[in-house]
């Protein structure tokens, strides 16, 4: 069942005294607002701010944010397999490190054949801005039950993935010093969940590229370069088969390159891509790509680092943000058994920090985890024999010591 009572510090929140703050935020905001694009927004806003505070009009339209008293509610969305406990490790880690984030948990019933469930999550989303999640399943085969994880990114319009794919120098690899950044485009291509059966026993599934969504992404991916002091974007396709689909993508993206002269710009088919990333990593820098080669090329380099336990990704729109274990995987088989790997859950609870401002408590827990990792203390899927607990009492031992 779904909970949906919001608490304030351990007060159950008047629903009448909150229609009522949210019906005078409404008549607030609905005051003409000039528009600020991005590129000449105050450098010190926090990421929450830039995308609350002056959002640049795209086809979700924002609702006011819930920020009460100096602290941020976030939606949490467990999901399905390790997602609850690994959620309960985030929550016990913010309690012990004092972080000024409140949670409303938001459960989604994998076995629902309606849309309740996801339409309350997307509704929390709006109202908080921010989301952690893990990953949800969507068991039903009914053709209007549609996959939850896709609709929150299509809905919300997060048209961008970002991965920043880090080697640990504690974790044995198949690679090192690995610094490449994924830029994926997030609610197109063959997940854009239009699929039919034209004749009996013949199934034909839609591939949409737009010219819109993709030089919105080419262009994240470019100023993403710029603003870090990145030296080149590598566009990742199959135009050679894929001609108009692909072929518009490159083409933007070549097109987009031209604005950014400073910046490397060359390209790369997707499976030529995926033997270089394992045989010679090291030329990449930022990677663009579509939504199904993002998710083939994200997994292939967490696979490089160490596995699906330790990387954290990052769905961007103009107004809302969810942060989630970069490889979205459910981790059924070993859920409830003290042996999942706890760092990407945590990881994207620090990068969510980091977007809200909090950069202070950021710091503290990443430093805690890194020195965690870096000392070889690592589970199962890192070749490691500690449990999860194992992983979580080493981080609170340090940042007890960092605080104290």
């Amino acid at each position: 069942m779904l909970g949906r009572t919001l608490y304030r510090h351990g007060i159950a929140w008047d629903a009448k005294q909150h229609s009522e703050m949210a019906a005078r935020s409404v008549l607030r905001y609905l005051k003409p607002k000039p528009v600020i694009f991005q590129s000449h927004r105050c450098a010190s806003l926090s990421g929450f701010d830039i995308q609350h505070k002056t959002p640049t009009i795209k086809k979700a339209m924002p609702i006011p944010k819930a920020h009460y008293g100096g602290r941020h509610t976030v939606t949490m969305l467990p999901g399905a397999g390790i997602g609850p406990e690994l959620m309960g490790y985030v929550k016990e880690v913010f309690k012990y490190a004092g972080v000024p984030v409140d949670f409303e948990d938001v459960e989604i019933d994998p076995n629902a054949d309606d849309n309740v469930d996801l339409d309350y999550a997307i509704t929390s989303i709006r109202r908080n801005g921010v989301a952690l999640k893990g990953n949800i399943e969507t068991r039903s085969t009914e053709a209007g039950v549609i996959s939850r994880n896709v609709a929150l990114r299509n809905e919300l319009d997060l048209y961008v993935n970002v991965l920043h794919c880090v080697s640990y120098p504690g974790v044995n690899s198949r690679q090192k010093n690995i610094d490449i950044v994924i830029v994926r485009q997030n609610t197109e291509g063959e997940y854009s969940m239009l699929e039919h059966e034209s004749v009996y026993g013949v199934i034909e599934s839609m591939k949409v590229i737009t010219n819109f969504n993709s030089e919105r992404v080419a262009r994240y991916a470019f100023e993403y370069a710029k603003r870090n002091g990145r030296k080149k974007v590598t566009t990742v396709h199959k135009a050679n088969i894929m001609k108009l689909s692909d072929g518009l993508f490159l083409e933007i993206s070549r097109r987009v390159a031209k604005d950014y002269p400073d910046i490397i710009h060359n390209d790369m088919i997707i499976d030529n891509c995926c033997m270089q990333l394992v045989s010679n990593p090291h030329q990449f820098d930022v990677v663009l790509t579509t939504n199904l080669y993002g998710a083939i090329v994200s997994n292939v380099v967490c696979g490089l680092l160490g596995g699906a336990g330790l990387l954290a990704g990052k769905n961007y729109g103009d107004h809302y943000t969810i942060f989630e274990p970069g490889t979205r995987n459910t981790g059924t088989s070993i859920a409830g058994k003290n042996i999942a790997n706890p760092i990407a859950m945590l990881n994207a609870a620090v990068d969510m920090l980091r977007h809200l401002g909090h950069k202070h408590h950021a710091a503290v827990i990443q430093n805690a985890i890194n020195k965690t990792i870096n000392q070889g203390i690592h589970t199962r899927d890192l070749g490691g024999t500690a449990t999860s607990r194992d992983v979580v009492d080493n981080i609170l031992k340090h940042i007890k010591i960092a605080t104290a």
